[in-house]
């Protein structure tokens, strides 16, 4: 049996939002697998996947680690010897890639957003477009899941032997169905789903809570991620102070889209938000940053609302004016945003895009 090799940097975002594709391959190939983690890597090793684990400093510039993670994938792609390579996310995406283009291993590429590293600009930036230049070059199709990350790309001269623009990862519109909107009487709960970290606009969602505490202190924010360390503190006395209740990661996140009135995505950046597809999908509003990853998976005054990033009086204009809409406004628009993801964002059209272009690259690299 042919195999497949999927290089990613977390075994959580691979099983949650890429699992059906998996399904799907391990029908044709034998399936193998490189992650940095061992969060659910039980489930996909269960469902028939071959598991490696490869360290990755994910956030880290040191070049001795990147070195080393270049090491490991040389060796790694030279035993496994697979058909095709699939890689997600910016370090897989170059440094998996850089070995795939040396050792003749058709590649395919997935940018799910371009990160801090690549949008703060500087010698930083400088550096990550060269090694995506070497690393993409040969890539047999490169996925955006956002229109501008897909100019960006073409700006900087980034650019594989074809592109291809998909709905993010998509959404499961059976896993994630429509919930039942809270009652008129129950509080309203505005949700955050995600890493609580400066880049997902949480020091905006902080002030945002504190003000509406003030004048709506029935008003509840929810907070299900992991923090980092520099924002302990700042979360840990908010809580107590009643303006928030940090929920902590959960495994499923339905029951508190079940719970939440609208959910939260004051990001900077993002690739696809399927935190938005998700809630969407559960028949929720939801208000986000209106940039390329976000404004994507609503539509402004229709199924939510958008605000500027790294504005905390826009996001608690747009929290103030949800607040003041009748119920029965809130209601229909969650269900023209859970209509909005039955017609562009079913995952089953993305798992499609994937199959077309992994068939093409191996019939290419067979005809060669």
């Amino acid at each position: 049996m042919n195999k497949i090799l999927i290089l990613a940097n977390s075994a959580s975002g691979l099983y949650d939002f890429r699992n059906e594709l998996i399904l799907e391959l391990l029908k044709v190939y034998e399936v193998h697998i490189s992650l940095p983690d061992k969060e659910q890597v039980p489930q996909l090793a269960e469902e028939g996947c071959r598991m490696h684990h490869t360290a990755i400093d994910r956030r880290g510039v040191n070049p001795v680690r990147d070195l080393k993670l270049l090491y490991s994938y040389w060796k790694l792609i030279y035993r496994i010897k697979p058909k095709i390579v699939l890689t997600y996310t910016i370090k897989p995406n170059i440094y998996g890639n850089i070995c795939c283009r040396l050792q003749g291993v058709p590649y395919i590429v997935n940018i799910t957003g371009l990160g801090s590293a690549f949008e703060n600009g500087g010698v930083i930036q400088k550096i990550v477009t060269i090694l995506y230049r070497v690393a993409l070059k040969n890539a047999a199709c490169i996925f955006f899941q956002n229109q501008e990350n897909q100019r960006i790309f073409v700006q900087f001269r980034i650019c594989g032997k074809k592109s291809r623009l998909v709905s993010g990862s998509g959404v499961n519109l059976d896993r994630h169905c429509v919930q039942e909107y809270p009652l008129e009487e129950e509080h309203m709960i505005f949700l955050y789903v995600g890493r609580i970290m400066k880049e997902k606009g949480i020091d905006e969602l902080l002030y945002t809570a504190e003000a509406v505490h003030k004048e709506y202190p029935k008003v509840l924010f929810q907070l299900v991620g992991n923090y980092e360390e520099n924002y302990k503190e700042k979360i840990m006395r908010a809580q107590a102070n009643g303006v928030l209740e940090l929920i902590g990661y959960q495994k499923d996140i339905t029951p508190f889209y079940q719970r939440a009135s609208a959910v939260l995505m004051p990001s900077y950046h993002e690739g696809m938000s399927n935190v938005i597809l998700e809630a969407a999908a559960s028949g929720r509003p939801v208000l986000a940053t209106n940039i390329p990853g976000c404004r994507e998976g609503f539509e402004d005054g229709i199924t939510g609302f958008g605000f500027p990033p790294k504005d905390q009086e826009a996001l608690l204009s747009a929290v103030v004016r949800f607040i003041k809409l009748p119920y029965e406004e809130r209601v229909q628009m969650g269900r023209h945003a859970r209509e909005k993801m039955e017609r562009e964002f079913d995952r089953k059209k993305v798992v499609q895009a994937y199959l077309q272009e992994i068939q093409s690259a191996g019939k290419e690299h067979t005809l060669k």
